[in-house]
């Protein structure tokens, strides 16, 4: 027979026979389903065995924790791997440092063993120029003659005083440069005695005394002169007292 609903169709008498043990077999099922569990329950009770029950909440829980385990382990491996990183860096440039030091070190000792240029020998001083002795002044007059013959002959050594020779000058001359014998046998002879101690030029040129003027009226040459030949023929002008 048809079902008047239209897309159905009507089972037959063998259709639902059929489908009624579907139905009986499936609650059937459900029924050997539910008893199974607790027979395992009671089971696993009777046994002492205690049965695992894992909420979704723990099993959250429990995988923080696995994944902090995770995370401070690969933070921990961080950590001794940027220590060491650090290490290895201080010793790098420790061992840099060293090296530069023994290379500088090894430079110096280099420089140090090169033979050295002899220093340069200072040039000898030159000795100090003595200073030009300063020239004595003399008075030009008797007195300052006398004197200024007087040194020269100190330092000739030839003997003589300042009142032998003055004694002298003023018996021959009076004290006149310029005087000159034309009378006595000198002048006859053709060698009048001149200047001051009235000496003739014979003997003025063999007894001239160096540093004094060639002039025999030069008062200076002249006393030097004469007294050159008086210390010669006796031993001092002091000792002369007369024509000579």
């Amino acid at each position: 027979m048809r079902s008047t609903v239209s897309g159905y169709s009507a089972l037959s008498k063998a259709h639902k026979f059929s489908a009624a043990g579907l139905v009986t077999a499936a609650g059937a099922a459900a029924l050997t389903f539910a008893l199974v569990p607790q027979a395992q329950a009671a089971d696993a009770h009777s046994v002492g065995v205690k049965p695992v029950s894992l909420s979704a909440q723990e099993f959250g829980v429990t995988q923080d924790a696995e994944l902090a385990k995770a995370a401070d382990a690969a933070a921990g491996q961080a950590q001794v791997k940027a220590a060491a990183a650090v290490k290895a860096e201080a010793k790098a440039k420790a061992d840099a440092a060293a090296k530069a030091k023994a290379d500088r070190e090894r430079a110096s000792r280099s420089e140090a063993r090169k033979p050295m240029k002899p220093a340069a020998k200072p040039a000898p001083a030159k000795p100090a120029a003595k200073p030009a002795p300063v020239k004595k002044a003399y008075a030009d007059n008797l007195d300052g003659w006398i004197n200024e013959s007087l040194d020269i002959l100190r330092a000739k050594g030839i003997p003589a005083s300042y009142d032998g020779i003055k004694r002298n000058i003023m018996r021959e001359s009076t004290g006149n440069p310029q005087a000159i014998n034309d009378w006595d046998v000198n002048a006859v002879n053709g060698v009048p005695s001149k200047g001051l101690l009235q000496i003739i030029d014979p003997t003025f040129k063999a007894y001239h005394v160096e540093g004094t003027s060639w002039n025999i009226y030069d008062p200076v040459a002249n006393i030097t002169a004469s007294c050159n030949y008086a210390a010669d023929k006796y031993g001092s002008m002091d000792n002369v007292n007369s024509a000579y």
